[in-house]
């Protein structure tokens, strides 16, 4: 048998009817950029994750360096973040002319450890941006009050976790921008490159939809220095037919992490849990193994192949070579780095295929 590592296809197949007449309409009306769908889409998110204002931007990176140019960081300031995630976070910071400030993370959520994160606090500092890494929420319980007794901003990067939930709240909503993303693969993909910040505050709401579309309120009045980062009016079409499915969506991944749970539960593995009082929704499933690659290997073998998240620590990678970082600067990032196999997690996954994974993983530790 095998077992797709990631197949966006398998979504799509089904609403293929819906997402066609969706795209002939906007084919049909002829308004392509920040169009009635992007308007549209834009409330029905910010509604689905409790916030006052959507503002659709071209991805989930933009959203993150649109939200700290909004918030006005830049040359000078410090923002603390995770070097165990995708290189969006740090990018971003980078691009605004901020000092990227890595904490070490917590080694079962895999997100950041608010311990660590308070010791980097400097005079300088002037925001936290945490990572709801794997589909689960950072410790806001902790990151939340740290940042309110500092003065600081706090940016949520929701990229892996629209519809995870923190203490009855939906990621996003919490901090002063939560940033989505909606590549291909995520929860919420789209059918291409996508993204949305939202926010409690009318005046930041105002200012990212200005930085969005270079800087104006009023066309060719440029009152900021802005950038060209818009939500494509297909793409949010695309988008308002598959969120009605998201929440269905997440509820069959958590079925399947139950299943690869308690399939795997007696081997010589760290199996990733939700933390007490949030809704994971599971965009990773994730073990521990001192036997990574040769894991990895005999999956690939039989017909499962895997994709590691991530690597090589975000301290370590080539492009901050000039930073000063070095190996066991954060050394439980690093540890994680060495030993993590991310499986096969989609929820159009089979019992059939979450079966033949398990027995693949169970088939290397008792052979």
């Amino acid at each position: 048998m095998n077992v797709p590592f990631l197949n966006p296809g398998a979504q799509t197949a089904p609403l293929r009817p819906a997402l066609l007449a969706a795209m002939t309409e906007v084919l049909d009306r002829g308004h392509f950029i920040l169009g009635p769908n992007v308007t549209a889409l834009e409330n029905e998110i910010a509604a689905f994750v409790g916030a006052r204002h959507g503002i659709g931007v071209n991805s989930g990176s933009d959203a993150l360096t649109l939200a700290l140019k909004a918030l006005e960081l830049g040359p000078g300031d410090e923002i603390i973040t995770t070097p165990f995630t995708y290189i969006a976070p740090a990018e971003s910071i980078h691009q605004v002319g901020a000092k990227i400030v890595f904490a070490d993370i917590d080694p079962r959520r895999f997100t950041l450890d608010p311990a660590d994160v308070a010791r980097r606090i400097t005079p300088r500092t002037r925001a936290i941006l945490p990572v709801h890494l794997f589909g689960q929420a950072a410790p806001l319980e902790a990151l939340l009050p740290l940042a309110e007794r500092h003065g600081l901003k706090l940016v949520e990067d929701c990229a892996q976790s629209i519809g995870a939930t923190w203490q009855g709240r939906s990621t996003g909503s919490v901090g002063h921008i939560g940033c989505f993303s909606f590549y291909p693969t995520k929860n919420l993909g789209a059918d291409g490159d996508g993204g949305m910040c939202v926010t409690q505050d009318e005046a930041l709401a105002k200012r990212l939809r200005m930085l969005r579309v270079h800087g104006i309120e009023k066309r060719y009045h440029h009152d900021l220095h802005g950038f060209n980062s818009r939500l494509d009016e297909l793409q949010a079409a695309i988008l308002r037919v598959k969120l009605p499915h998201l929440s269905a969506w997440n509820a069959r991944r958590g079925e399947i992490a139950a299943q690869y749970t308690a399939g795997l539960a007696d081997l010589p593995v760290q199996l990733p849990a939700a933390a007490t009082g949030n809704t994971h929704i599971w965009h990773v499933f994730a073990l521990l193994t001192d036997q990574r690659d040769a894991l990895q290997a005999h999956l690939t073998a039989h017909g499962v192949p895997t994709l590691i998240y991530y690597p090589v620590p975000l301290h370590l990678q080539k492009c901050y070579a000039d930073q000063g970082w070095r190996a066991g600067d954060y050394p439980v990032a690093e540890d994680v780095s060495r030993r993590i196999l991310p499986l096969p997690m989609y929820p159009e996954l089979t019992e059939e295929q979450v079966a033949h994974v398990i027995q693949v993983i169970r088939g290397f530790f008792t052979q």
